[in-house]
């Protein structure tokens, strides 16, 4: 990592954990975590159901986390059944919201446009955004990455200003990495990860692009973390499965030091 940006390890839970098993894997964390709290800006994403739990212990045991949703709405409120407002988040003391990750664009069918949306609603709630980003198979192995990725971030970040774009956060998660065990090479990763951050120099200038963090997400693990931390242009990961155990999150937490 180059620069003054922070690193950070971003859990996203997906379905997973009730509030009171939430509760107890935020206190296990807790206790694995404390001698990076000063070098890793660490993150939790749990269910909506969970995030008062999580809330609670992580302001009552005063402990040095962030708290982030997995997604929300654009509107502030309304009629819309079963949705949540930025508003909502931000009264639970988060800090974070995902937005655009890949299995809300495939099962949910959201789009750059609806993203985009979804980006600004969050900056204007007081957070910040993890906005995601990456590609199928496919445009993979027909080497179309870094031209989909680059239509992803440019349709998605439109109609920031500098400042917004300088201090969100971008994860780049290829689809066919997510969950299954599979990598790209660091370094590749590490290509992709600059074009992101070139793609915001030419939409917001040079400076937003140094200061904003890219993540890595997908099949991350204590074993190959360091690998992609060692790269100038990632900025720390958006983990999934690894982030469901303590142990192997702060495995992941303490290669980012």
């Amino acid at each position: 990592m180059a620069f003054d940006r922070v690193p950070l390890v971003a859990g996203n839970w997906k379905m997973y954990k009730t509030s009171g098993e939430g509760a107890v894997l935020i206190q296990d964390l807790a206790l694995l975590v404390t001698e990076a709290w000063d070098q890793v800006e660490i993150a939790v994403c749990p269910p909506f159901t969970a995030l008062k739990a999580v809330s609670t212990v992580i302001e009552l045991d005063k402990l040095k986390m962030r708290l982030g949703a997995q997604d929300c709405f654009w509107e502030e409120e309304g009629a819309y059944t079963g949705a949540i407002s930025p508003r909502m988040l931000k009264e639970l003391r988060c800090d974070y919201v995902i937005v655009g990750h890949s299995e809300r664009r495939e099962y949910f069918g959201e789009t750059n446009e609806t993203v985009n949306k979804k980006v600004r609603a969050v900056f204007a709630g007081g957070m910040r955004p993890i906005m995601c980003c990456g590609e199928s198979a496919e445009i993979h192995d027909g080497g179309g990455t870094e031209t989909f990725v680059r239509a992803q971030v440019r349709e998605g970040l439109a109609g920031l200003d500098p400042g917004q774009a300088a201090g969100l956060v971008i994860a780049y998660e290829p689809i066919w990495a997510i969950g299954t065990g599979h990598t790209p090479i660091p370094e590749k990763a590490n290509d992709v990860a600059r074009t992101i951050r070139a793609t915001i120099g030419a939409m917001y200038g040079p400076p937003a692009a140094m200061s904003c963090r890219i993540l890595y997400g997908g099949s991350v693990k204590p074993e190959n973390a360091h690998h992609f931390f060692a790269e100038p242009d990632i900025d720390g990961a958006l983990v999934g499965g690894a982030a469901l155990n303590a142990d192997s999150f702060a495995g992941i937490v303490n290669a980012a030091r």
